[in-house]
């Protein structure tokens, strides 16, 4: 069987796999112990990203034409590849994250939708939350004046159950207010009726005086 047989069968792997890749990222595993690979598989599988080993000669002949064309630049040394389809930003995420605790992995470069990225560039998209994380903040940045809203909402209905009371409550306090001056304002009158009285009781007394100084008068 030929060569070109042989090679054909994985690099329409490599093609079907970058074809509706969000991202695709190289790094140099040169370096790595058994027991750091093996972990850092297990991350890219629990993160849903395909993570392989593949010759670089394959994966020319398979970015040839494609968004990843542009990291055929990169295919020196020893190289894996890891593909999301999903989460843009998982690949650089778990790789740079995996490299602070394994200086040995480097991270070359990648395609981010698109955009292809150096070394440095993929850590920078390293820092970008995740697509869950990013609509978590979305949906409590929406919640948070609905919450708000119904908060103030609740505070002016408590307001004004309290004001609605609160005329009940007073009726007593204005009827006390009320007493006092209904009390001043009788003996007034009292006094007032007196005084109208007074001149009509000594009126009889000044006439009999009058009648009985007459007579002596003659």
């Amino acid at each position: 069987m030929a060569k070109v047989e042989l090679k054909k069968p994985v690099i329409d792997e490599i093609s079907a796999a970058i074809k509706d890749a969000q991202s695709v990222v190289l790094v140099d595993y040169r370096g790595l112990t058994v027991e750091q690979d093996t972990a850092l598989r297990k991350q890219m599988r629990e993160a849903g990203i395909t993570y392989k080993v593949y010759k670089n000669t394959m994966m020319n002949f398979a970015f040839k034409g494609t968004d990843c064309e542009s990291l055929i630049p990169y295919l020196e040394g020893p190289s894996a590849v890891a593909i999301s389809t999903e989460d843009a930003t998982a690949p650089a995420r778990v790789l740079c994250k995996f490299a602070k605790t394994a200086e040995a992995l480097e991270v070359k470069g990648g395609v981010v939708e698109g955009v292809v990225y150096d070394g440095k560039g993929i850590e920078n998209i390293s820092k970008v939350p995740s697509r869950e994380e990013l609509l978590s903040k979305l949906l409590g940045s929406i919640q948070s004046p609905i919450t708000n809203f119904a908060r103030v909402m609740k505070q002016l209905a408590d307001k004004g159950g309290a004001s609605e009371e609160a005329p009940a409550e007073a009726a007593p306090a204005e009827a006390a207010e009320e007493a006092p001056a209904a009390a001043e304002a009788a003996p007034a009158e009292t006094a007032a009726e007196a005084a109208e009285e007074a001149p009509a009781a000594e009126a009889p007394a000044a006439e009999e005086a009058a009648a009985q100084e007459t007579p002596a008068a003659e």
